[in-house]
Parts: structure tokens; C-alpha cells; sequence
């Protein structure tokens, strides 16, 4: 199958988290089309296997995408769909080049089109244990020409306070007042945290994302739902500990976390994508990224070199304008299928 009508027919199978059936459908007979041993896997995953051996490299994408259709269409060389950037066009992407590399003596190359990356990682979280690969490349936009070495971590906070009902004229701080101090003070301490740390991905960044408040005529109770992204010193755990002194009387819960993952420069995984980028009239670069991504799920569990690899521009994710360069999308094509080229050669 074209590259092109590979991305353009998955992307016209609209599979926001929790409503990817359809798309993984699509994939896996795409898949087959390509000459791939594929299938859905028990967690729903699309899995294709090109070959078998005793190596074995995973090129692992995500298939839902955020909420919100956009219509697929052609502009010129933009191609405009929900997921085209993240993360729908980096897995088209690893299809694509695989299926054109085909198999290669010695190795088993698996694609996999993951559930729920954009919710709780259903589909990386159910793989962690089936698979032992030499190497893994995960599919997120950074740019034909860009290799992502890392992602920062996060940790959700949620706090609650609960006191007795004041008059407002009462000089006494009611409960969002003091929900409001609380997220001040976790504030206040990842900037002292962030003293000396110049690089955002080096630092603790707190961000408040819901906020609710309710009374009953006798109590009153606010509730703050807070995002922390973290760097590499500091893990979920070592987040919510520091931050329950601060707590005064709210209870405060860690409700998801992940630690920050970022991979090594000198692998032979990347030095396998060096030259392909060079090869396509690029100039290489390194990436670190502060959102999280399947990666940092899956390669500390898998402990071989990964990196995060995809065409397209990820200040378009999410948005209602997402769309992906076809001049890029086709470069990146080339650099996969180069760099696959290199690694089962050389590696």
C-alpha cells in the first residue's frame, strides 16, 4: 500500500481513546496487505511481525487520538486530520517503512498500534511483559530530522479540604482559600526545587487543572486536581511526599504518576538513525520533550536502547488545525526505512 493512502485511510477511521475498533481494523488488514503477520492482540492492540530471529526491534505508535473530528482533507501539501501529528502519522510512518524493508534474515520487526496513550496507556501497560526487543523506537512527532532521547514525568495530585461553613463576612478563610494556599505553596516549593536548573526538562513544573467546590449549609469542601511534570531527580513518590507537609489540613492523594525517562546519545539505535537522517538531506538533532509518552512506560521495563521517533510538528497536537507536511511525512518514511536498514546490519 502507499505510504500516503496508508496515513490518509487511518486517519478517515476517526478513534478518539476508547473508540479505536474501527482503526485498529484498518491497520491490520493494511498490515496483512503489506506482507506482515498481523493480528489484534488481547488488549486490542494491532500487532504486525515481519520476520523471525533472534533480534528483535519494536516500533511501537499509539492509534487513538484526542477528542475532536477534523475532516480529513488535502491542502496543497498539508494533509489535515485528528492524529496526523500525534500520533497517527509517526506509526502510519513505522508501517510504512517496515512493510517497504520487508523481512530481514536474523530478525523480527513489530509494529504495534497501541490503545490509549492519550488516557491510562492501556495498550503500552499491556504489552510491558510480552515483549523483550533489543531495541524500540516509539512513534511521536519530533520532526523528520529530529531524534526524542526523552520525556519528562508526571504525577497527579489530588487535594481536598472539608471544614465548617463561614459567614462571608466572618474574617475566617473558607476551604477555597485554602485550596488556593496550598497550591501556592507547591508552587513556591518547585521553585526553590527549580533553583540552580536552567532547562525546563530539568525542572519541576505544577499545573492546576480542575478546581470544584461545593457546600452542604453546614461544611464546606474545595477539591484542586494538580499536574506536576518531573524531571529525572524526581519521581512520583518523592513528589507527593515532599508536598503532604504542605498539605494544612487537606488530604492529599497521588493519583497516577510515571517517572521521567530519557535515553542515551551513543546506542547503536541511534547511531543507526544519524546517517539516515543525513541520507534524506537532513541535519540531526536531539530532542527533550516535557510531556510523557509510552516510552517512559515500556523501555525501563524492557531496559534496551529507545528512543521516541515521527514526522510532524508537534506544536499542532491537539489542536483543531493538526495537520502534517506529506513532504515530511515521506522524508520520515525514507530515514525509517534507512535506519532499518542500518540497525539489522550493523547492530
Amino acid at each position: 500500500m502507499d505510504s500516503v493512502d496508508l496515513l490518509t485511510g487511518l486517519l478517515q477511521h476517526y478513534s478518539p481513546t476508547g473508540a479505536e475498533t474501527t482503526a485498529v481494523s484498518y491497520l491490520v488488514d493494511a498490515l496483512r496487505q503489506s506482507g506482515f503477520i498481523a493480528r489484534v492482540d488481547r488488549t486490542g492492540n494491532a500487532v504486525g511481525v515481519l520476520g523471525e530471529g533472534p533480534r528483535e526491534l519494536v516500533l511501537l505508535g499509539h492509534i487513538d487520538t484526542v477528542p475532536g473530528e477534523i475532516p480529513v482533507r488535502v491542502e496543497d501539501d498539508r494533509l489535515y486530520g485528528r492524529g496526523s501529528v500525534d500520533a497517527t502519522g509517526p506509526l502510519a510512518c513505522f508501517a510504512a517503512a517496515a512493510g517497504q524493508i520487508g523481512a530481514v534474515p536474523g530478525w523480527r520487526i513489530v509494529v504495534i498500534g497501541a490503545l490509549g496513550e492519550e488516557g491510562d496507556s492501556r495498550g503500552a501497560r499491556g504489552i510491558l511483559h510480552e515483549y523483550r526487543p533489543d531495541f524500540a523506537v516509539i512513534g511521536e512527532p519530533s520532526g523528520w530530522d529530529h531524534v526524542t532521547l526523552g520525556y519528562k514525568g508526571s504525577a497527579w495530585l489530588e487535594y481536598v479540604v472539608t471544614q465548617d461553613m463561614v459567614h462571608t463576612a466572618a474574617q475566617a478563610q473558607s476551604a477555597c482559600e485554602t485550596a488556593v494556599q496550598f497550591r501556592n505553596r507547591l508552587a513556591t516549593w518547585a521553585g526553590e526545587k527549580n533553583a540552580g536548573y536552567q532547562k525546563v526538562f530539568d525542572q519541576v513544573t505544577p499545573s492546576l487543572r480542575t478546581m470544584r467546590s461545593s457546600s452542604d449549609g453546614f461544611t464546606d469542601q474545595a477539591q484542586l486536581g494538580i499536574n506536576v511534570r518531573l524531571p529525572q531527580h524526581i519521581d512520583p513518590d518523592m513528589l507527593f511526599h515532599a508536598a503532604l507537609p504542605l498539605a494544612n489540613g487537606g488530604s492529599l492523594r497521588l493519583t497516577d504518576g510515571i517517572p521521567a525517562y530519557r535515553g542515551e546519545k551513543n546506542s547503536a539505535l541511534v547511531r543507526a538513525f544519524l546517517p539516515a537522517i543525513r541520507a534524506a538531506g537532513g541535519t540531526p538533532a536531539f530532542s527533550l520533550k516535557t510531556g510523557t509518552a509510552d516510552i517512559n512506560l515500556v523501555a525501563p521495563v524492557w531496559g534496551c536502547p529507545a528512543v521516541a521517533y515521527g514526522p510532524g510538528d508537534s506544536a499542532l497536537d491537539h489542536t483543531p488545525n493538526e495537520h502534517i507536511l506529506l513532504s515530511e511525512y515521506r522524508q520520515a518514511v525514507a530515514v525509517l526505512r534507512q535506519m532499518i536498514a542500518n540497525l539489522t546490519q550493523t547492530a
